[in-house]
């Protein structure tokens, strides 16, 4: 498989060889794989995405868990689990007590995953479970992260992948913590960078930055991201543009140092200005500009004050939020067999 086109700062020649050897030397003959996956109202793609993923799992001949993790949904998402959990050993349901958000659910997922290897997936089949394969053929080279690069993404809509695009430039550009661009949540990460994930205590929680944020050695595989199989996707362009707030608030100061310099600029030229004006005045004889040009000084001003008002207050109401420490999630119940039901009454 070709490397990633957009490859993480790792060691190269001999230094990355004895690493990835002294991985391999380390590495399990027969892990045991945890596919972690997030549910929120899925209850029509839960049969699909099980009867295609166990299929593909079994004639790869892996041993594996899937962690589903139930957000809160309000249809009957999680009956469905429990019935195909009585059935099958291998399904554990990790149960929110509400929604929580994605980020969360796929904490929680992280936190209760047994493997030696875990690999977060989405449930609408648009992350192929016939990547996987590949996927460990890396991992069992040393590799520690292995992630999904997207390299044709037909199923989106054009303004999707444009924006998109605008966001891994933008977030790449602010942020000292680089993203592979077109790389989702899908990816294969090893036990010991697990380990330090569940380490990092913040609440506000972008988890492909987190991804990228413990390091190891990575490598990307690309693939063609298919259309969703089943039901209805929960991001609409608000979400989506939230979700982008919280990805470069949670990894980037620079929208906060960008306004120091946008004021001090806005006071040079006020000087300026201030200095024409009073030239004009003494040596020419000529009138000070009158009210229309003060009152759009006054507006502009009002408005540069705003926007820079509200990007302290996105920085403020995050900090509010990590220091109330709250916990990131809270689990009502996992139900791992046949003999665990969910409490009645």
């Amino acid at each position: 498989m070709p490397d990633s086109p957009f490859p993480l700062p790792r060691p190269t020649g001999t230094a990355l060889e004895r690493q990835l050897a002294a991985q391999r030397a380390r590495r399990p003959v027969d892990p045991l794989l945890s596919l972690v996956v997030p549910v929120f109202d899925e209850d029509e793609s839960i049969d699909l995405f099980l009867d295609s993923v166990t299929a593909q799992l079994e004639r790869d001949g892996l041993r594996f868990e899937i962690v589903f993790v139930n957000d809160g949904s309000r249809d009957n998402t999680l009956g469905c689990l429990l019935d195909r959990g009585a059935h099958d050993r291998r399904i554990r349901v990790v149960n929110l007590s509400r929604n929580f958000g994605k980020e969360a659910a796929l904490t929680a997922g992280i936190d209760h995953a047994r493997g030696h290897v875990l690999i977060p997936m989405d449930i609408d089949l648009q992350d192929p479970p016939e990547l996987i394969g590949a996927f460990m053929a890396r991992w069992r080279e040393g590799y520690d992260v292995v992630y999904g690069v997207r390299e044709l993404r037909h199923s989106d809509t054009a303004a999707k992948r444009m924006s998109a695009g605008w966001f891994y430039r933008v977030f790449n550009s602010m942020s000292p913590v680089r993203i592979p661009p077109n790389v989702g949540d899908f990816r294969l990460v090893d036990r010991r960078a697990v380990e330090v994930l569940r380490q990092l205590p913040e609440r506000n929680r972008f988890m492909k930055g987190l991804f990228a944020w413990v390091g190891f050695n990575s490598i990307g595989v690309p693939y063609e991201r298919p259309a969703r199989a089943a039901g209805k996707s929960k991001f609409n362009f608000w979400r989506l543009w939230n979700f982008a707030i919280d990805g470069v608030v949670s990894f980037s100061t620079v929208p906060l140092r960008t306004w120091f310099y946008v004021g001090v600029v806005i006071a040079g030229i006020a000087v300026l200005y201030a200095l024409f004006i009073l030239t004009r005045v003494l040596i020419l004889g000529v009138d000070t500009p009158g009210y229309a040009s003060l009152l759009i000084a006054v507006l502009l001003m009002g408005a540069i004050q705003l926007l820079s008002l509200g990007i302290i207050g996105e920085y403020l109401g995050r900090l509010f939020l990590e220091v109330k420490a709250r916990p990131i999630y809270v689990v009502e119940g996992v139900y791992e067999d046949e003999a665990a039901q969910p409490p009645e009454g």
